[in-house]
Order: structure tokens, then C-alpha cells, then sequence
């Protein structure tokens, strides 16, 4: 489109929607950035990118870098004469590269910033219980996620949404934005807007296994916002005794509910529904996954569980108060 060379920078299908748009849309992609390709699976067989999986389909031209500020991939990347460089989903760039091509280098990132600036902005904004979330367009400059705004786009976070939920659905958000955004700068009608940084923002830190971990002595709300906000992915957890045995148990649904609390530190059953005390109300669990089984819905769960339900205790930190 007009002559605009770009380069993309991507790796997970998140960053697919936006360079797929690139493609449908006619604009001139001359290279795509992508990770190494890493083992998976049983056989720990090299697997490409989602994104370099998608470009070899489409016969783009591939650059996997292991250094960013390799001399060759310097090189390389300079020969393609970009006008403009994109950002969806990829690691933090060195000046070098960011700062390279004439237009700059611009990110789609997955909040309304100043807020949740990071790695993980759609878990936390729902584990902060956030009624509206939304795509920002902006480009880099030194401290990550503070360059200059060109263009948003909100929308709502449903009570009962999970992570997974918006990500599906901010991927082609940020992709429609991001053509949107291209077309303002080609015809040179847009502006930038410094993000106000005197105030005291959210922030999106990285996510850790240990970070998982479910805290019952919480309010019903608090943790219900959790579950949903590390669902499908990592997923929250809680540790549980089974009679003699100590297990895992991953939670990725829930709903809240309005029966008090009684202090039993457990799990209660109803017929087909499932319920766990927090430090207010009760929740219910909708979907749960035990070690070596697949997630399943709280009904599955039931009529394949052995032994009574009430009988399997939450294994507390010394920490958590208000769990006996």
C-alpha cells in the first residue's frame, strides 16, 4: 500500500491476526522477525513460530535471529530498507533495531495505556477486576511500553470472561487497529500523544508459576477475578489433600455465588455443581483439571470422582489466614 516497506516482529498467534491483516490488505511485508524455532512435543521435534508458520505459507521472507544485536542480522535486517517497522507479541528490541527504519517502530500492545504496561496486560487487568480493557498503537522509545501514542481501541471485560476470552478477541482487535493506524500514517493525517506518566499506573509484570497459586482467605470477588484472569493460561491452581496424598488441582472457571461462607476450608457438593469457600461466599467451579486428566466441566469432574468431595481439604500457606 503506497509503497510502505514493512517489517514485522512476531511470534505467537496472537501476533498471526495482525500480520495476516498486513497481507489481506496489500502492504508491502519485505521481512518477518520471528523467534528460533523451539522443541516440543514427545519428541522434542524443532516447531516453528505460529508466525513463521503463517509466513512460510504465504512466502514471506523469514529472519530468525538468536542475538538481536548480531552483526549479520544488523546487517540483514538493514538491507531490507524499511520504512517502518510493527511489533505484535515479540521480545524487547535494542535501540538499533527499533530505532532504524524512517517512520519509527510501532507496537500493538494488549491494554489502554499508560496501564498495564508489561508482558502479561489482559491476565492482569482481569485479575484487577477492570470493567474495559483495549489496543494501543504507539511507538517505541527507550522504556518499554512509554513511547508516544497514534491510536486505541477499548472495549468491555465481561464479569465472567476469561483471559483467554479477550485475547481472542483483542488479537483482531489490534489487527483491525493496526490497519487502521497504517492507513492514518500513510496519508501523513496523524498525531502522537505522549502518555501521561506523572501518575501512578497499573503495571503487567511477567507471570510465574508460583504467582498461580489460588488464596481462599480472599473475597469471593477477588478470587473468581483470578481464576478467570489466569485462565486458560497458566491457569490458576490450588494444592489439595486427597485422603493420604497431596495433588494439584487447576481451576480454569468459575462463578460467583451469594451463599455465606462457613468456614469449612473445602469443597462441597450439590448434586452436579461444585463449590470451594472463600473468606465471604462460596464459588462455584465450572471447570476443573486433576493431574493426568484433561480439563473437565464440574459435572464430569463429579461422576468420575472417587470418594466424597468434602473429604478433600485445601492445603494452606501459614500465610493465609481465615482458612481453618
Amino acid at each position: 500500500m503506497n509503497g510502505m516497506r514493512i517489517v514485522f516482529f512476531g511470534t505467537p498467534d496472537f501476533a498471526v491476526a495482525s500480520l495476516t491483516a498486513l497481507v489481506e490488505n496489500h502492504f508491502e511485508v519485505v521481512g518477518v522477525v520471528t523467534a528460533p524455532d523451539k522443541p516440543a512435543g514427545r519428541g522434542h521435534k524443532l516447531q516453528p513460530s505460529a508466525v513463521k508458520s503463517y509466513a512460510l505459507e504465504h512466502n514471506l521472507n523469514i529472519l530468525q535471529p538468536t542475538n538481536l544485536k548480531s552483526k549479520d542480522f544488523i546487517s540483514e535486517l538493514r538491507s531490507l530498507n524499511a520504512d517502518i517497522q510493527i511489533v505484535v507479541a515479540f521480545r524487547m528490541l535494542p535501540e538499533v533495531v527499533w530505532n532504524m527504519p524512517q517512520l519509527g517502530t510501532y507496537n500493538v500492545h494488549g491494554s489502554l495505556l499508560p496501564d498495564y504496561r508489561g508482558a502479561a496486560p489482559i491476565n492482569w487487568a482481569i485479575i484487577n477486576g477492570e470493567k474495559t480493557t483495549g489496543v494501543t498503537f504507539f511507538k517505541l522509545k527507550h522504556e518499554i511500553d512509554t513511547g508516544s501514542i497514534l491510536n486505541s481501541r477499548s472495549t468491555p471485560i465481561d464479569e465472567n470472561e476469561t483471559a483467554g476470552d479477550v485475547y481472542n478477541r483483542l488479537m483482531q482487535e489490534g489487527a483491525s487497529l493496526l490497519v487502521e493506524s497504517l492507513k492514518m500514517i500513510t496519508s501523513g493525517s496523524y498525531t502522537l500523544q505522549e502518555q501521561d506518566l506523572s501518575s501512578e499506573s497499573k503495571h503487567a509484570p511477567k507471570i510465574f508459576k508460583d504467582d498461580c497459586e489460588i488464596k481462599w482467605n480472599q473475597n469471593v470477588q477477588n478470587v473468581h477475578n483470578f481464576i478467570r484472569g489466569m485462565s486458560p493460561f497458566p491457569c490458576g491452581f490450588t494444592k489439595v489433600r486427597v485422603e493420604d496424598r497431596e495433588e494439584v488441582w487447576k481451576i480454569s472457571r468459575s462463578k460467583k455465588t451469594d451463599r455465606p461462607s462457613t468456614s469449612k476450608n473445602g469443597f462441597l457438593r450439590e448434586g452436579n455443581q461444585l463449590f470451594v469457600e472463600c473468606n465471604d461466599f462460596w464459588l462455584e467451579i465450572l471447570e476443573i483439571q486433576t493431574p493426568g486428566k484433561r480439563r473437565l466441566k464440574a459435572t464430569e469432574f463429579l461422576n468420575g470422582f472417587k470418594g466424597q468431595i468434602e473429604g478433600v481439604k485445601i492445603i494452606k500457606k501459614p500465610s493465609e489466614k481465615g482458612l481453618e
